[in-house]
């Protein structure tokens, strides 16, 4: 298997008890991305659980930080240096509190938005310069903790739309991939209902 050319990075929480909750969605995306793209996610490097293998015909890395969100930095950093590759070849997927549950953005590059784990992969990077998919999380109504909120498993009648956005998802990266962050953007990108910001 040749190099990777690209490294598509989800970011998430290790350990069962996070599995299945809104901060994990970038995890759970790229677990989706490898079954389709039949990628095996059982390497562990650079602290991250990995699995290379081909998307849409491209060598592709996908990766899942085990340093918990606040620090996922530093993975993303090592894998990008271990491969040679900058961060114009990091595609990160991540939940978004600022877009609806089941929306969807893509973006080429762009500030943390108030998200600790982007904060801290833009940190390490030295650079926004990164494109990324941002997967929306909020439920419509006030959330009086945040935190809490991310952290909290999904409930069971949920789980048809969530089976439904991370297909979306995929479909968005491997999209991302085979024709570039432009044209991804005007396939996938959706205006949302609600969305209290956009990134520039």
């Amino acid at each position: 298997m040749p190099d990777p050319e690209i490294v598509v990075v989800g970011l998430g929480n290790p350990g069962p008890e996070y599995e299945n909750t809104p901060h994990n969605l970038g995890f759970l995306a790229v677990d989706r991305l490898a079954a389709r793209q039949n990628v095996r996610m059982s390497r562990l490097e650079c602290r991250a659980v990995t699995g290379l293998g081909t998307v849409e015909g491209r060598p592709a890395l996908l990766a899942k930080p085990q340093s918990f969100m606040n620090l996922s930095g530093q993975p993303v950093k090592g894998l990008l240096e271990k491969y040679g590759l900058k961060p114009d070849r990091l595609i990160l997927i991540y939940d978004e509190m600022d877009l609806p549950w089941q929306a969807m953005r893509i973006r080429p590059k762009g500030s943390a938005a108030g998200h600790n784990g982007v904060s801290d992969v833009i940190r390490c990077l030295g650079t926004e310069e990164f494109a990324r998919l941002r997967l929306g999380i909020h439920p419509g109504r006030p959330v009086r903790d945040g935190a809490k909120f991310v952290l909290a498993p999904f409930k069971g009648g949920q789980k048809k739309e969530l089976d439904e956005l991370l297909d979306k998802a995929s479909a968005a990266v491997e999209s991302m991939i085979a024709q570039g962050v432009d044209k991804a953007m005007a396939a996938f990108n959706r205006r949302a209902e609600g969305a209290k910001r956009e990134e520039e």
